[in-house]
């Protein structure tokens, strides 16, 4: 068995795949419903949605499967994300990348492997649409082209995901994505007994900009501040807006003081782009 390359993109990917906001989410049926055609026109047992995140990969969708997630170092689809196309496994024990693999020597028991590349919107692959089978097999061209499809299905879906959970003006998380993304990370943090730290924010008048301005004046201000936001804090820092001018900062492995300290450098530094901005306008 050989463990699977890691990409020179990786963290980029990994930024990509965090972004969809679909990792450790609950069974969707618009998934499902891709997985359970692909196990009926196939006839496999064992159709997945595939993510490979750093050290796992976690199922979004699974049928004929019970675990929700395994090791990347053993998984199939942490090969198949590295190829271009769809990567064909005839018969498990005689490839050399997976012959003693505990997936083909014990339970799921993997002779056959097929796993289309699923996209983020972004182009970065996330993960895999895969099936597999107790038993080697072969798929033809027309075979692969049905898979092709099924796996445009999915990147589509994922398109789906980014347009309710983004707020449209600003192009940051909304407060469907927000409450989506905190629950996850305030349970990791709960789990791994890291501190986490929620704040708030709010422009003040910004009812009277709109009112003496225009609306015109009020959206770009918006983007600015959102903008600002997050090239003021880490990428796993979750920015939103909350609504109107509301905006918060969920901030994962920091504490009240760390929060504070962090806040003063983000203030400094929005300051800085701002001056520097205004400098190259002059």
């Amino acid at each position: 068995m050989l463990n699977p390359p890691i990409s020179s993109d990786e963290a980029d990917r990994l930024r990509s795949l965090y972004n969809l906001r679909v990792l450790d989410t609950p069974p969707e049926e618009r998934f499902d419903r891709i997985t359970r055609l692909a196990k009926r026109l196939f006839e496999v047992p064992i159709v997945l949605v595939s993510l490979v995140d750093e050290n796992r990969q976690w199922f979004k969708s699974r049928q004929g499967l019970d675990m929700s997630e395994s090791p990347r170092e053993i998984s199939f689809c942490a090969h198949a994300i590295l190829e271009e196309g769809t990567l064909v496994v005839p018969n498990a024990p005689e490839d050399e990348r997976f012959t003693g693999s505990p997936l083909v020597t014990a339970h799921p028991n993997i002779r056959f492997y097929a796993g289309r590349p699923v996209k983020a919107p972004d182009g970065a692959r996330v993960g895999t649409l895969c099936l597999m089978d107790h038993r080697p097999r072969e798929l033809d061209a027309e075979d692969l082209h049905l898979l092709n499809d099924l796996g445009a299905l999915v990147e589509e879906e994922f398109r789906n995901v980014e347009l309710i959970t983004t707020d449209e003006l600003t192009g940051i998380t909304n407060r469907r994505g927000f409450l989506s993304i905190a629950g996850h990370t305030l349970a990791l943090c709960r789990r791994v007994g890291r501190p986490a730290t929620l704040v708030m924010l709010d422009l003040d008048r910004f009812k009277e900009i709109n009112d003496t301005l225009g609306h015109a004046a009020g959206d770009k201000l918006l983007r600015d501040f959102s903008r600002h936001l997050l090239e003021a804090f880490r990428d796993s820092d979750v920015v939103a807006r909350m609504g109107g001018d509301e905006f918060c900062v969920l901030l994962s492995e920091t504490d009240e003081d760390d929060a504070a300290r962090r806040f003063a450098d983000a203030d400094h530094r929005m300051y800085e782009m701002k001056r520097s901005r205004s400098a190259a306008r002059l």
